[in-house]
């Protein structure tokens, strides 16, 4: 968007694209965004790798020029049919050619689905309104890092597209931000591609488990789109920890015939809190000026959490394979809680999964 309707300086519009090996070897996750009051555009790219997350980030002054051009520094999104087929690349680096670069092209299998309308206040302000639509296919294409080419046949990809007013960093909160602390946020968003149908599973609660967003729906090519209820998740966590090993997402049938469990089964982590740009990032966040033509390239270590102790407390996108009524399935499981959430029986920010008996 060139112009947009509000002055806030937190308007955005911004994308973003999982690509899922369904041997949970890799997982790379890319994206980009605008910021036209702050007069900015970032994206980045992360891949991860055993233990390794190896990340690109880009970032420039937002131009005058056409919105079409989806791309900064290295990294670029090409639309070759809208909601249909895309190009993603990102550039190799001259002075390490055997860091991370790709080239791969995303075809979607589905239609694009619209999400809930996504609203959340502190005190009486507005501070996200959100409108977002979520689409699933396949990748095909190369990628290469550490000296490998690996060729990416078949993989699952997923995309969100959402735009409206949304945080972003280097705005005091005031006296409604001290007056209303946040006491627990709890997140899952699951987009799951089967061979023959999308599931799309989005749910948030509060502190005592008021639900401020839920959806459940399933889509299929040729039919009308099934909702499957209130959408209730049994997640199994690693002791000590808020970090999902796997779950099942409980569905209602909209025939009431039976109940539909959504198994869940984690095959690989990337935090967004790490590399990604997301809050709490502390090296990096989206819409924060860099200067122009900013590009930075660096790997984490995630052997050992304590090493990235923000990790924690922002969304962790999570590949996983997928099972439902028989068939077998892979997509994202992002999840975030932190703080209180009383049906889990998280009872602050410090509060974690027992050990098991």
């Amino acid at each position: 968007m060139k112009h947009v309707a509000t002055s806030d300086r937190n308007a955005y519009d911004r994308c973003i694209f999982h690509l899922v090996d369904p041997t949970g070897e890799f997982l790379l996750i890319l994206g980009l965004g605008v910021y036209p009051n702050l007069g900015v555009i970032d994206a980045y790219a992360t891949l991860r790798v055993g233990d390794t997350l190896h990340a690109v980030r880009a970032s420039d002054a937002l131009g005058d020029g056409t919105r079409m051009e989806l791309g900064v520094g290295p990294l670029w999104i090409h639309v070759e049919r809208p909601l249909h087929d895309f190009v993603l690349t990102c550039a190799a680096d001259p002075d390490d050619p055997d860091g991370l670069s790709y080239e791969i092209n995303w075809s979607a299998d589905f239609p694009a689905l619209w999400e809930p309308h996504h609203l959340q206040r502190r005190g009486g302000r507005l501070t996200l309104e959100g409108r977002r639509f979520v689409q699933a296919g396949h990748c095909d294409g190369r990628l290469r890092i550490g000296g490998r080419d690996i060729d990416v046949r078949s993989w699952t990809g997923t995309r969100d597209r959402s735009w409206g007013v949304r945080p972003i960093p280097g705005e005091e909160g005031g006296r409604l931000a001290q007056e209303n602390p946040a006491e627990g946020f709890h997140w899952i968003w699951a987009p799951v591609r089967f061979a023959d149908r999308f599931l799309m599973v989005v749910l948030q609660e509060d502190a005592d488990g008021f639900r401020t967003l839920n959806d459940a729906t399933l889509v299929r090519p040729g039919h009308r789109d099934r909702q499957l209820g209130w959408p209730q998740a049994d997640i199994t966590y690693r002791p000590g920890t808020r970090h999902p090993e796997r779950a099942v997402v409980h569905l209602t049938d909209p025939d009431g015939r039976k109940p539909l469990e959504l198994g869940v089964e984690i095959l690989a982590s990337s935090p967004l809190a790490v590399g990604a740009g997301y809050p709490p990032a502390d090296d990096w966040q989206h819409g924060t000026w860099q200067g122009r033509d900013w590009t930075d390239r660096r790997a984490y270590d995630l052997a050992d959490p304590a090493a990235h102790p923000l990790a924690a407390y922002g969304v962790i996108d999570h590949a996983a394979r997928f099972t439902l009524d028989g068939q077998v399935g892979h997509g994202i499981f992002e999840h975030g809680s932190f703080g209180r959430h009383d049906p889990s029986g998280f009872t602050g920010f410090d509060s974690t999964a027992p050990a098991r008996p």
